[in-house]
């Protein structure tokens, strides 16, 4: 098993040719009274500004832009708390590889309930992708334990395309309206309904897929292992024989 200290963080999402000098440009012209646990708070603080806003949807799709806004905020601080950290040398390996991913707990709960609450997701459908999402966290951070590696997504897909891909769907719904499709087993269903399904699936599958693979991996390793220690072992009693 490894250290938090010695981790390796991988970070291949779509958007990451973007994503990483924005952020490394934003932590160095960050004002010094910005700390990480200040972004940490924005992260969280905007987790909630989504789950009320969802659920005011009911009164008025207006409120889909303050959701949107809620997922560029909950980008800001929770991406960039680690980064700030990172740059300032300032960085608490274990305080804040428990507090990020409770986080990230804590605001996946928070947008997927209140987006299960708003008129455009069936709440079921909504716990599915939760409960999707928490499979594919648990699997993340135990592959890191056992490996030492955090692998944030190996299929490019991370947490700030799942953003982009909701502000588009919020768009696409206040303009166009309740869009709905008629599908086959399924009957008809929201352009929401449908998008966070597909999404519950992939995450899903990817999590059986993915955890296969690196349990096929580590079973290889920990095989070879024991056969050099068992060969060891023999060679010394041959010795001492």
């Amino acid at each position: 098993m490894t250290n938090v200290e010695e981790h390796k963080r991988e970070n291949k999402i779509l958007l990451g040719f973007l994503e990483r000098p924005a952020l490394q440009w934003l932590a160095a012209h960050m004002p010094a009274w910005i700390t990480p646990d200040i972004l940490t708070w924005i992260g969280i603080g905007a987790s909630v500004l989504i789950f009320v806003s969802y659920i005011l949807t009911n009164a008025s799709p207006n409120y889909l832009w303050l959701a949107s806004l809620g997922f560029v905020l909950n980008w800001f601080g929770d991406s960039l708390d680690g980064t700030v950290a990172r740059y300032r040398k300032i960085e608490r390996p274990r305080y804040g590889f428990l507090i990020d991913h409770w986080v990230d707990a804590l605001s996946a709960v928070l947008i997927f309930i209140g987006l299960g609450l708003s008129p455009y997701v069936n709440l079921v459908v909504a716990c599915m992708l939760l409960i999707s999402y928490l499979l594919v966290s648990i699997m993340v951070y135990l592959i890191t334990y056992v490996t030492g590696v955090f692998t944030i997504t190996s299929v490019l897909i991370g947490p700030t395309e799942i953003r982009l891909l909701a502000i588009i769907v919020n768009i696409v719904i206040f303009f166009l309206g309740e869009v709905t499709f008629n599908l086959p087993l399924v009957g008809v269903t929201s352009l929401y309904n449908l998008v966070a399904g597909t999404l519950a699936l992939v995450l899903f599958l990817y999590f059986m897929v993915n955890t296969s693979i690196q349990a096929r991996k580590l079973r290889l390793l920990d095989e070879k292992r024991l056969e050099r220690r068992l060969a060891k072992e023999r060679k010394t009693q041959n010795q001492n024989e």
